[in-house]
Parts: C-alpha cells; structure tokens; sequence
C-alpha cells in the first residue's frame, strides 16, 4: 500500500486556509487508495520550544525507513536539523504555501534567520510542493532545485452562486485569520470615511492565533467608531460560512501576502465581486475581470474601489457575471488530490 506520513504543528483541524489544505489533501489521499498518517507537531512551531523540538525528533524516529514524509512548511523552519538526521532514511518532501520568512511584521533578524532555517530544510528534502507558481518562484531565494518542485493548486468546492442581502444594506465578508499580514487595519481606515454608507462588514476568521493584532484591531474598531458596522465573529462551521458566503455582496481581503488565497476562490466560485490586493498569488488565483486590485496597505485606494461597488448595482452585477463565466475554471479538490497523488509517485518505488 502507498503510505505517507504527513507532519503538521498543531491540530490539522485548524481553520486557516493551510490547514484546510492539509486536511483536504489527506483525505483525498486516501480516498485514492494512500495511507495516510496524520503527524501533529507542537504549535509552537516554526520557532519551537526546547520540549517542542525534542518531540519532533521523537516522532521522526519512529518513522520507519524509506517513508515518504510530507512536512507542511508551516513547520520547517524548526525542523532543520531534525530533517538533516533522517534525510538518507525517509523519502522528505516539503509542503510550501508560502515562504513562512516573508511573513509581515517580524523583525528583520527573525526574518533572516527564519529564511536561514527554512533553506537548511529545504536542502534536506526530495521534493517540495507548492500551492501556486508564485510561491515555487519565490523559493529561487531559497536555492531550491526547480527540477524537484510541483505545482499543486488547492481545489474548490462547487457552490451556488449567492443571493446577497437582497436588502438596502450591502453584506462584504472578510475571511482571514485576524494577523497583521491579512490588512484588517488597513481595511477597517478604508471603511471609516464610507461609515455613512449602507454596508456591514463581516470577518471571519482565528482571533486567537494571534490575539495582540485582534485586541488592537478591536480598539481600532471602537476608535473610528465602526462598532455599528463591523462584526468580528471569529471562527464559525462550515454551515454557517457557507450561509454568509451566499448573503455576500461583495469580498474584500486587504492582505500584504497569500501564497494562493482560497478564501478569494470560495467567493469567485459563488460569483461575488472581490476587492483585493495584487500581493503574492493573488493575480494567478483570480482571472481577469472578477474583482479590483488596489495596492497593499493603500486606504484610500481601498476606500475608493469599495466606494464604487458599494455605489454602483451595475458594477457589482458586470463583475459577478464575469466571476460566475470563469468559475468553472477552478481546480475541484478530486483533481487537486489526484495532483498531489501523482507529484508523489515516484518517490513510491525509488531507493
């Protein structure tokens, strides 16, 4: 039988888009006739604590020889000398979402030595797979051997198109973890001059992985006086995103970085306007025509592209028609699955 043993820092249940990645992977994995055995690091990770190191070491010995072992990049940084004591033994292959040293907000000597870290990693293992090319460029940085990368794009659920609010108030969601590389700040300065407008704002996502950007977030929100306007409603189910994703009439995502940006492609599958940024993978997620880019950490840009749609039924109509045509043109997550499936094949049979 196939087998793989799949290493993540934390609960795989984990409701980030990575982790829904992760998640969606091993199960279509093993849909495809793959063992697959779920690996849960410390959380700590990629900056692990003494403890936290000394069990991932633990867990990697027990690995029996010649497995292929799948380590989301989430995780790699701490994990370099780890992967230098079983790289002859165990097949390593690295997940890469995105470059976790191009994260916002670290300070330049974190950032160096997370960079330092992750290509002493990257150097250790047979294989890396990215989420879009534009993270598979930016391992150029890292000396990675392109001939070893794989492109994997995550998959799409197929939804209904929404309905909106179908009342005079306009719904726009926001779904991110609340951290400072997803521009929440810069979001809620754009709002604030459009407050007398008809709209409320919806964010979805952790408020908890990083709880100092939440809390000055939430102060923020209380300063501009957009208690009235904005909802911070943290994690919810399944269901209930699904709802407010339907209710929605129009997305917006502020980030500084995505290394794919599945939440942008749950609105482009369901044909709602987007406003977003041209950062990272962002361009290659969206087809042309489906939103507004303005540049990152740009309030007024924001302001002004949000001001339009808010304003405008006509605009927001030619964008939802042009999303509801390319749609079809995202990867569902039995291909993205059967992708994986095949990047890994080879590492099956070699020595």
């Amino acid at each position: 039988m196939r087998s793989i043993e799949f290493v993540v820092p934390g609960s795989i249940e984990t409701l980030t888009g990575g982790y829904i990645y992760d998640r969606r992977i091993v199960d279509g994995l093993r849909s495809l006739g793959w063992s697959a055995n779920v690996v849960a690091l410390d959380a700590s990770f990629p900056i692990p604590s003494g403890e936290a190191l000394e069990d991932a070491r633990r867990a990697f010995e027990r690995i029996a020889d010649d497995h292929i072992v799948v380590i989301d990049g989430l995780a790699l940084g701490g994990l370099a000398d780890v992967l230098a004591a079983h790289a002859k033994r165990l097949k390593l292959v690295a997940l890469v979402h995105h470059p976790v040293s191009f994260e916002i907000g670290l300070y330049p000597a974190r950032a160096k030595s997370l960079h330092q870290l992750e290509q002493a990693s990257l150097a250790q293992v047979r294989r890396v797979i990215c989420t879009s090319a534009w993270t598979s460029r930016a391992l150029a940085e890292y000396d990675v051997d392109p001939t070893i990368i794989h492109i994997v794009e995550p998959g799409t659920e197929p939804a209904t198109a929404a309905v909106g609010s179908q009342t005079t108030t306009l719904n726009i969601l926001c779904v991110a973890t609340v951290t400072s590389r997803k521009g929440h700040a810069v979001l809620m300065d754009a709002l604030h001059p459009l407050r007398k407008r008809s709209w409320h704002l919806h964010c979805v996502g952790s408020l908890e992985r990083d709880s100092e950007c939440a809390a000055a977030l939430a102060a923020q929100i209380r300063a501009l006086q957009l208690g009235d306007k904005v909802t911070l409603h943290g994690e919810v189910s399944d269901e209930r995103l699904a709802q407010m994703y339907s209710e929605t009439d129009i997305f917006v995502l502020a980030s500084n970085l995505e290394g794919y940006g599945m939440a942008l492609a749950e609105a482009l599958a369901r044909g709602i306007p987007i406003v977003t940024t041209p950062c990272g993978a962002i361009p290659e997620t969206l087809p042309d025509g489906v939103g507004m880019y303005v540049p990152a950490g740009d309030c007024d840009a924001l302001a002004a592209a949000l001001d339009r749609l808010i304003g405008s039924r006509i605009l927001r109509q030619q964008l939802r028609e042009h999303a509801l045509a390319a749609r079809s043109r995202l990867p569902s997550w039995e291909e993205t699955s059967a992708r994986f499936s095949r990047s890994l094949e080879d590492l099956v049979t070699a020595a």
